[in-house]
């Protein structure tokens, strides 16, 4: 696991920070002006994928409470509370820019929304502040929209792309914890190696932990300097040679692996009898995660032979709605190019 390899580990001991929804209240005959202004606002910001997957799950659960874990720019949410106008949502996001973006996204929506500064991996404490928000309502699904954005990728200042020349920050709530710059100050060569093999880059893993580790980059560019130092020119006219090296370093300072893990078991805890999760996906990595976790849901974590059949008495928690993940259509991907890595899996929770 990725956060076994790790020097530092961010949490945040601040308290929940929440902002409540205007008095407005979203009606069915909204004119279609201003519905066609919150999508294009939405799509400017961050355009989210599989959305119609997403709002059909829950054709079966309209009236409740959904957590979107990931709240980003408002996408998924907005969809689903004109969809399901008796639905409520509590979104959660660590970065204050997106809280921004997605309040003025679902300020239509009013009372209804209930907006949090946390990270999903503390799904739990957030349900347990919001039991008076929510009366009798119970969690009827939560969603968990993995990975970095587009408009966190675009904004060239969070250092969290190679395409623009920047501090190198990286950190989705940029108000707390180490930067990637200091995160490298303190990272141990062995450990940086697992780190980049973790993440896809084998075969050079540790030369470049070696380089980028005696630079110490503090910039963008310096740390794609350092990779392209040590990778053959042949290789590098495959692609930008620091893709993976961006996107494992990304992972450890924002403590992404561990806090999938802390989210999927809390967004478990907190889902209602026949409630659904739903996750995204971008890399094999987290994929494969949530994968193994949501067979071992399925199976209570039952490992006794199969010709044996079950003797151990595993129960399960939740079923899988298939056992392949679920992609984006070719018409989705084809005006939304993130779509194309996008890796949709589904479980219900069966016992409380």
């Amino acid at each position: 696991m990725i956060r076994a390899t790790v020097a530092y580990r961010p949490r945040s001991t601040r308290s929940l920070a929440i902002s409540e929804g205007g008095s407005a209240s979203f009606s069915a005959c909204a004119d279609s002006a201003g519905i066609e202004r919150l999508q294009v606002e939405r799509t400017e910001y961050h355009e989210p994928v599989l959305v119609d997957e997403i709002v059909s799950l829950y054709a079966d659960h309209p009236t409740g409470v959904f957590i979107d874990a990931t709240l980003g720019g408002g996408g998924h949410s907005a969809r689903l509370l004109a969809a399901y106008p008796t639905l409520r949502i509590i979104g959660i996001d660590r970065d204050p820019a997106a809280r921004a973006q997605a309040g003025k996204v679902l300020a239509p929506f009013g009372d209804r929304v209930r907006i949090v500064a946390a990270t999903f991996g503390d799904i739990v404490e957030v349900v347990a502040t919001s039991r008076v928000w929510m009366g009798e309502d119970e969690v009827v699904g939560v969603l968990m929209d993995l990975g970095v954005s587009s408009h966190q990728l675009d904004e060239g200042e969070r250092g969290f792309s190679f395409r623009a020349e920047a501090p190198l920050d990286m950190r989705m709530d940029p108000t707390s914890g180490l930067t990637a710059a200091q995160y490298l100050a303190t990272a141990d060569v062995h450990d940086f190696t697992r780190l980049l093999r973790e993440n896809g880059e084998d075969r050079f893993a540790g030369a470049i932990a070696r380089s980028v580790l005696k630079s110490l980059p503090q910039t963008t560019s310096e740390l794609s300097a350092a990779v392209e130092r040590v990778v053959p020119m042949a290789v590098r006219r495959k692609g930008h040679v620091a893709t993976r090296v961006f996107q494992a370093l990304r992972i450890a300072v924002n403590d992404e692996m561990g806090q999938l893990e802390a989210g999927l078991n809390g967004a478990l805890e907190v889902l209602d009898t026949r409630g659904i999760l739903t996750v995204i996906s971008y890399h094999s990595g987290e994929d494969r995660t949530v994968k193994t976790t949501f067979h071992r849901w399925a199976t209570g974590g039952c490992q006794c032979p199969q010709a044996l059949g079950c003797v151990c008495g595993a129960v399960a928690v939740a079923t899988v709605d298939r056992a392949s993940s679920q992609l984006a259509t070719t018409d989705e991907i084809s005006h939304n190019p993130r779509a194309r890595s996008a890796r949709l899996r589904i479980a219900r929770k069966v016992t409380s």
